[in-house]
Parts: C-alpha cells; sequence; structure tokens
C-alpha cells in the first residue's frame, strides 16, 4: 500500500500553493474612514486625525510582514475607530465597552465624544458590513490550516504608545519594549518562554500579559481545539515612529526595527515546530 502524502504535500503534488498554517492578524493598521461613515463622527477633520494618530497601531503591516509559504495576512481594511475586530461582539462580554470603546467606538481615547451611539440597526450594519466579514476570514484561514496540517498559530501583530492613553485599564508609565499577550488555552508556555528569550537576545525590555493581555483566536475554535495556537506581540511605538508637524513617521532606524520584529515572529513559529514531529513540519518562513 502507498504511503500517502504529508499534510500539505498533495497541494505541492498538485502545483498548488501550500496551504499557510501561520496567521498574522493585523486588526489596527488602517487609517481608513470610509467616506459615507465620516458624517457619523462628531470631531472635526484636525481631531480625528489626531485620534487616529493615536489609536492606529502605525505601520504594523510593514513590521510583521514576515514572508514565506507558511504565512497567510488577514488585515483589516478599516480603522479601529469604525468597529474594532479585537473586541467582542456582544459589549457584555467586553470590559472596554465601560470606556465607550467596545465593538463600536463612542469616545474618544481621552473621554471625549467621538459619535453618538449606533441605533440597533446601525450598529447591526456596520458588523455586517465591517467585522462579521473579517471574522469569517480569520476563521476560514484557521480552519484551513487546521484541515492541511493539524496546527494553526496565529501573531496577533500590534503597537501600543509609549505612554498609557487615558482610556486604558494599565496606566503604569514604565511601558516595555514588546508586550507579550497570552490566553490560558491557547498560548502554551514554551512559545512565551522562546519570545521572551529571543527579546532578551536582541536587547528588547519584554513583559508578559503587560500593559495588554489576552491573544485572539476565532470564536469557532476559542477554549475549545488546542491545535489553535495565538500569542500577541506589542511592539512599543517609541521603537520605530516619530509623532511631528507631519503627522506620524517612521522614525530612524526602522528597517532594522523590522527585522528585529520579524525576528520574534520567525522564533514563535520555530516554538511551535520544535514541538512537532519534524516530518510534519507544514511550511517554511524565508529568512
Amino acid at each position: 500500500m502507498a504511503t500517502p502524502p504529508e499534510p500539505g504535500a498533495r497541494d505541492a503534488l498538485l502545483g498548488e500553493a501550500p496551504v499557510p498554517w501561520v496567521v498574522v492578524h493585523l486588526p489596527h493598521a488602517s487609517r481608513e474612514i470610509p467616506a459615507d461613515l465620516r458624517p457619523t463622527f462628531l470631531v472635526d477633520d484636525a481631531a480625528l486625525e489626531r485620534e487616529l494618530d493615536r489609536m492606529t497601531d502605525h505601520y504594523t503591516d510593514a513590521l510583521f510582514a514576515v514572508a514565506g509559504t507558511a504565512v497567510e495576512t488577514v488585515r483589516f481594511p478599516v480603522s479601529r475607530l469604525v468597529v474594532d475586530p479585537e473586541r467582542f461582539e456582544d459589549d457584555a462580554r467586553e470590559p472596554m465597552a465601560q470606556r465607550g470603546q467596545g465593538v463600536v467606538y463612542t469616545l474618544t481615547s481621552d473621554g471625549r465624544p467621538l459619535r453618538h451611539p449606533p441605533t440597533p440597526r446601525e450598529r447591526e450594519a456596520l458588523l455586517d458590513r465591517f467585522y462579521r466579514p473579517h471574522h469569517a476570514r480569520l476563521t476560514e484561514c484557521v480552519a484551513a490550516a487546521l484541515a492541511a496540517h493539524g496546527i494553526a498559530l496565529i501573531v496577533d501583530a500590534h503597537s501600543f504608545p509609549d505612554q498609557p492613553l487615558p482610556m486604558e485599564f494599565d496606566q503604569r508609565a514604565d511601558r516595555p519594549d514588546i508586550g507579550i499577550g497570552t490566553d490560558p488555552f491557547h498560548t502554551p508556555a514554551p512559545l512565551v518562554e522562546r519570545l521572551v528569550a529571543a527579546c532578551d537576545a536582541l536587547g528588547w525590555s519584554v513583559q508578559v500579559d503587560a500593559p495588554y493581555a489576552g491573544a485572539m483566536v476565532p470564536g469557532r475554535f476559542f477554549g475549545r481545539d488546542p491545535r489553535v495556537q495565538s500569542v500577541l506581540i506589542e511592539v512599543n511605538r517609541r521603537l520605530y515612529v516619530e509623532d511631528g508637524p507631519r503627522g506620524v513617521r517612521p522614525a530612524a532606524g526602522f528597517t532594522a526595527v523590522r527585522e528585529r520584529v520579524q525576528r520574534l515572529v520567525r522564533a514563535a513559529v520555530e516554538a511551535v515546530e520544535d514541538r512537532k514531529s519534524p516530518a510534519r513540519s507544514p511550511g517554511r518562513l524565508t529568512d
């Protein structure tokens, strides 16, 4: 009897692109405010630009752009000020809803009115237009990885301001260079240990579950399927951007920081690969 191909090998035999098993999730990289939604915001253009400067995870699409057949990138197409895909859809489950920043923000980062609370119909329209299609795509990518390889790794890619914003729960000023967020079910200890060691080797300070905790997992798998592993990587913006008269721009040394962030992603991937049989290695990253 012939030996069946390893997971993912069938695609290669057929000449198809292999199914990625690493999903880089970029929920807050966009500054886009759709033109038809601009009138729903109460702030003027200058105030809206300032809020986008504060709340956008600037250039994370470049920082985390790790190439390779193993990687799929899922990027939310609009600003989190429109809808935040990292919030629970149900405000009763979302701690930030009490700060006016549930799945649909009504307050700015310093507690000022951003827009009127949407009606139930308006809220559903926003979720149907942006939130649910994004989560459907993320779920589809993870499901495909599990079907092809029996494992999926989500790298939840973010940045954060060097000084806490007023609406944040963690107001400690001594923020690290890198924050690692975990989920007790979906983030194995060896994955965290590998990332902390990689930060130490790069000369970066690091904290686990501070100033932010948790890691994105699609609802279908959350708390149910340990084959879905996830980790949050937060990069302090002081490392790579500067805020000047022309707004937020890449700082000197941006390229070097990008290369080091990509090394962190590779360290996460290697931590997961090391726990599997080499024969089942489902893909590769390029150096």
